[in-house]
């Protein structure tokens, strides 16, 4: 068969049948399940019965609501560009090591994604709190006249989902940098180009799908998490994901949890939609 000729008959097209049904059966399904739940009537006592009716989208348009809505974007956004930015130097650097100390880190950062989320959200209430915190190690240096409680706030949050994402990050910005020709280096090195300068006019536009890609990952996975803002945050620090599982689970109202759940999906597939549609843009240009 040539170059240019189409795949015929099914056994053919079994690469692009299977990705397909799983994606129906592991997406799709539930996802319209959940969009037909989220029109449920909900009945007093925790039940609800079929209907078609947008009050959970209405009440979901409430300040509470909306609030949830924006910090979450805006937390998760913050934490991918912070876990991209100190993973994108730190990839690029142990690509370049020798074979056998890329290995032990890529093992050790293996082992941190072994980590549960619950164990690394106590792990950080520990390590910010005021009792065996490491504001004890800053009173011992001097720094401060005596420990304070770094937690529950904004940036034990911050922290807990850079670190939850940062693994992610370095393994799928590594492959990418593995393969950088390290001639595109020495050539601008060669050329005067300091080693700052170099990176930056280099490495990152090289490593631009890659990057892109790698902030999309770690923002829809963090955009997922629910127990590290519980543990780490106050109740205005409580994302999207906290309030579903409130509303499914201690509030009996499923319906409502759906159509949350709804329309952050319907968001964060618009976000990233949009910044593949900005990437492309910037290739072809």
């Amino acid at each position: 068969m040539s170059a240019t000729a189409r795949p015929q008959g099914l056994r053919q097209h079994l690469p692009v049948i299977y990705p397909a049904m799983m994606l129906a059966v592991f997406f799709l399904v539930p996802f319209g399940i959940m969009v037909a739940f989220s029109f449920f009537h909900r009945v007093e006592g925790g039940f609800y019965e079929p209907a078609f009716e947008l009050a959970n989208y209405a009440r979901f348009l409430s300040p509470l609501f909306v609030n949830a809505l924006f910090f979450s974007l805006f937390i998760c956004a913050l934490a991918a560009v912070i876990c991209v930015g100190l993973a994108m130097p730190f990839t690029y650097v142990l690509s370049r090591k020798r074979r056998r100390t890329q290995t032990a880190w890529l093992v050790f950062i293996l082992a941190i994604l072994s980590l549960s989320e619950v164990i690394i959200g106590f792990a950080w209430s520990v390590l910010l709190s005021r009792s065996a915190g490491v504001s004890n190690l800053f009173v011992a240096l001097g720094f401060i006249e005596r420990s304070v409680p770094y937690t529950p706030g904004f940036t034990a949050l911050l922290l807990g989902l850079c670190f939850l994402g940062f693994p992610y990050a370095v393994l799928v910005l590594y492959p990418s940098a593995a393969r950088l020709d390290p001639e595109l280096t020495e050539a601008s090195r060669t050329l005067g180009a300091s080693p700052f300068r170099t990176f930056f006019a280099v490495v990152v536009p090289s490593l631009r799908p890659a990057i892109v890609a790698t902030l999309i990952m770690v923002f829809v996975f963090t955009l997922g998490s629910y127990l590290l803002p519980q543990l780490l945050g106050r109740p205005q620090h409580w994302t999207l994901s906290v309030l579903i599982t409130d509303q499914a689970v201690f509030q009996s109202n499923t319906p409502f949890a759906a159509a949350i759940a709804v329309f952050l999906t319907l968001v964060s597939l618009a976000l990233v939609g949009l910044v593949l549609l900005l990437g492309q843009g910037r290739r072809a240009a």
